[in-house]
């Protein structure tokens, strides 16, 4: 039996959004997962932080999810940030190379101010 995958809204502001994942990322939840990101997006965030202290498994569908999530985000002009990956899983995204593709910071705080740093704001 799964967890159920919680996916709550913890920050927005202009084209940025930060949204707390929590349970397991599988075959049953990644679905889920995908469409409350790209709802986000189409909410008019592009930039998303995807913090997942709260994540307790994740398989190949998750990471697909992942990749699909951040395809959405990069083709309306934004971005996916990662924040707060547990151990398991950054060890994964390198393995695989997807960390030089998706950035991870330790907080979600410090992904927020990343972004704002690297983002003029506009005049």
């Amino acid at each position: 039996m799964t967890d159920d995958l919680t996916l709550t809204t913890t920050h927005t502001d202009g084209n940025l959004a930060a949204l707390c994942v929590s349970g397991e990322i599988d075959i049953h939840t990644a679905p889920a997962l995908r469409k409350g990101a790209l709802d986000v997006i189409a909410q008019g965030h592009p930039h998303l932080i995807l913090d997942l202290t709260g994540i307790t498994f994740c398989d190949s569908s998750g990471f697909n999810a992942l990749i699909g999530i951040m395809r959405c985000a990069t083709a309306a002009n934004g971005s996916l940030t990662l924040a707060a990956v547990p151990e398991r899983l950054s060890r994964v995204l390198d393995l695989t190379g997807l960390s030089t593709v998706m950035p991870s910071y330790s907080s979600t705080e410090t992904a927020i101010d990343a972004h704002l740093t690297a983002t003029p704001e506009p005049a």
